[in-house]
């Protein structure tokens, strides 16, 4: 998808955070946030049709959308699974009449709690969403798909399913180990655990892991404006430069 350079240096960025139980969007910068309700019956033009309504009173310039599943190339690449239909070919940038980039959901908020090094993002949300940034370069993952234990994958595990059937404390327990196995066979500096069901987790955390703000989310919707993208080998989604 071929995305117009925005003539100001400095636009106005309309975020918007995909996520399985809302869907939350803000024009950085403002004080103004918003959300509705997604789930199984939302669809893109649904989603963009309720955003247009809810911004009407907004001014922004361009947009930037984290998706809460792999994104190749601009576009989404699979159908989440808690959401509804119309996602992929959809074209975000004709209903918006604007600019429009679109990276995975875990990715973007990892582009907004990113301070330097090597860096592993994961999010606790209805799923398990991950991203690595090492020497400025940002990597959407999807470690949601490897095998934890009994023949059942990390996301089996941890999602938010899960939370409620194990209970919280033997969820936490799940969640440090997968957390430091992840950190330790990516060489990460550190960790940053985000998403919405990281407020249940308790201190102590792992080593080398801090708790992120989900308010990052648009943070590195608003950075997405400031970085260009780039190939790097045969990744199966677009990697990002920070410059």
């Amino acid at each position: 998808m071929n995305t117009p350079v925005p003539r100001s240096k400095h636009p106005r960025v309309l975020v918007i955070d995909i996520g399985g139980s809302n869907v939350k969007f803000m024009v950085f910068g403002t004080t103004k946030k918003r959300k509705f309700r997604s789930g199984k019956n939302l669809t893109a033009a649904r989603m963009t049709s309720e955003i247009l309504a809810l911004t009407r009173d907004w001014s922004y310039d361009v947009v930037s959308i984290g998706f809460p599943s792999p994104v190749k190339n601009g576009r989404p690449s699979q159908v989440p699974a808690n959401l509804g239909r119309g996602w992929l070919g959809y074209d975000f940038q004709k209903r918006f009449r604007k600019p429009v980039k679109i990276i995975n959901d875990a990715a973007m908020q990892a582009l907004g709690s990113y301070h330097g090094g090597r860096m592993l993002f994961v999010g606790l949300g209805t799923g398990f969403g991950s991203a690595l940034i090492t020497n400025d370069i940002i990597l959407p993952m999807e470690l949601c798909n490897l095998p934890y234990t009994k023949g059942r994958s990390i996301e089996d595990h941890v999602g938010k399913t899960t939370m409620k059937l194990l209970g919280k404390e033997k969820w936490q327990r799940t969640v440090y180990d997968v957390v430091t196995i992840l950190k330790e066979s990516l060489v990460a500096d550190y960790v940053v655990i985000g998403g919405g069901n990281a407020k249940h987790l308790q201190p102590p955390l792992p080593a080398g892991a801090t708790l992120g703000s989900n308010e990052n989310a648009f943070l590195g919707g608003h950075r997405l404006w400031n970085i260009r993208p780039a190939r790097i080998g045969r990744l199966l989604n677009q990697a990002w430069i920070i410059v």
